[in-house]
Order: structure tokens, then C-alpha cells, then sequence
């Protein structure tokens, strides 16, 4: 299972994912690749692979991708997923990507969970933004303006979570992949119990009444 995860810059999308990562099990992230040079605080090959735009048209055109997307003037791109193998190892797969990428998962990958994050409002996006201390006044203005338009999208996705203390949202987002979880497992579950149950006590066991007229247990 893939579950899609987009929030505004500076909504605390990387610590809500860091967070769920580390308290469920069977949970990896994908580490998209940019062309943006690496903040102060990233690491290269577990915040982002940073590649040179040369190296990022060559992954485009070897068709490494499963989707890429120009934001802000930089290009990111998803590395393709091997849907069956991570069910053969009984892994969940974490992407951390834009609305435009979304769009194109959803089309391409059949068990794709899209899970929006949306900040307590503009003016508290706008002091996390200010806060950390990474853009210019511009930089900043335009990142606000194409928050309200990435906003919009919001409705497109299975589940909306506001961050407003993170605790909350992190519990949400637990949440959210248990009960995911928990319905793609359901037939599997239930097969499994009754070829149990009618290699125990046969194949018309719990359908109907018992032998004594009493409802089966």
C-alpha cells in the first residue's frame, strides 16, 4: 500500500512523517530526487537525493521516474514502486510529494491513499515559514501564494488532517494507516479464518444452525 502524503511548505509534513515512521512497524520512505541545492539541516539520501538538473533529465528520459514535477523552479521526481515486492515483504510505502505528483500516483497506483495536511491557517503558515529562517521576504510571499492555490486541491484527497498540535495530528495520521490497513486485510483475514475453521470442523461450519439447533459459534 502506498499512502500519499502533500502539505504546504511549512505545514510540518517531515515531522509528522518522522514521527509515524518511527511508531508503526512495516513503514519506509521514499527519498525523492530535486535539483534544489540541500538546506543547512538536510542530508543527502535521506532528506532528498540531490542530483544536478543534467543527471534529472537523464533519470526523465530513462523513464526512472513515476512521476516528476516542477515546483518553484525546481524539479522533483519519485522513483518508481515495486508494488509487489513491498506486499511480499509486508512493507507500506510513505511519499512525502505535491498535488501535481499525487495526481499522477493515484492514476498509477491502484492501493494509493492520498492524505492532505493543512496548517491551523495562512497567518500561522506564514510565521512557521518566517521562523525557520530559510527564505528571503519573496521566496516567502510566493511560497504563501502558491499555498492557497496547493490548498484548493485538498478535496481531491481521502483525508484531510489539520495541523494544529502535533501530537493530535500525529495520532491522526497513526490513525489513518492502521484503519487502511486494517481494510485491505479484511478479505485475506477472513479467508484465512474460514479455511481454518472448515479444515476444523467442516465446510459447513458456522453456516446455518448446529446439529443441536443452536446457533454455531
Amino acid at each position: 500500500m502506498v499512502f500519499v502524503i502533500s502539505a504546504p511548505s511549512g505545514t510540518g509534513k517531515t515531522t509528522l512523517v518522522k514521527r509515524v515512521l518511527e511508531e508503526l512497524p512495516n513503514l519506509q520512505f521514499s527519498v525523492s530526487y530535486t535539483t534544489r541545492l540541500p538546506r543547512s539541516n538536510e542530508h543527502d539520501g535521506e532528506d532528498y537525493h540531490f542530483v544536478s538538473p543534467v543527471v534529472f533529465q537523464k533519470m526523465v528520459e530513462r523513464g526512472d521516474f513515476l512521476e516528476w514535477a516542477e515546483v518553484l523552479g525546481n524539479r522533483y521526481g519519485t522513483a518508481k514502486v515495486d508494488v509487489n515486492s513491498l506486499a511480499s515483504r509486508g512493507v507500506d510505502l510513505i511519499l512525502d510529494i505535491d498535488t501535481q505528483g499525487a495526481k499522477k500516483v493515484k492514476v498509477k497506483v491502484d492501493q494509493a491513499v492520498l492524505i492532505y495536511i493543512l496548517p491551523p491557517s495562512m497567518k500561522v503558515l506564514r510565521d512557521r515559514i518566517v521562523n525557520r529562517g530559510l527564505d528571503s521576504l519573496e521566496m516567502i510571499e510566493f511560497r504563501l501564494s502558491s499555498a492557497r492555490k496547493d490548498i484548493e486541491e485538498a478535496h481531491r484527497y481521502q483525508y484531510v488532517i489539520l495541523n494544529e498540535e502535533v501530537e493530535n495530528a500525529v495520532e491522526k495520521l497513526k490513525a489513518i494507516i492502521v484503519a487502511e490497513r486494517c481494510r485491505r486485510d479484511k478479505d485475506f483475514i477472513l479467508e484465512e479464518k474460514q479455511r481454518i475453521w472448515e479444515e476444523n470442523h467442516g465446510k459447513n461450519y458456522g453456516r446455518g444452525l448446529s446439529e443441536d439447533g443452536r446457533e454455531p459459534v
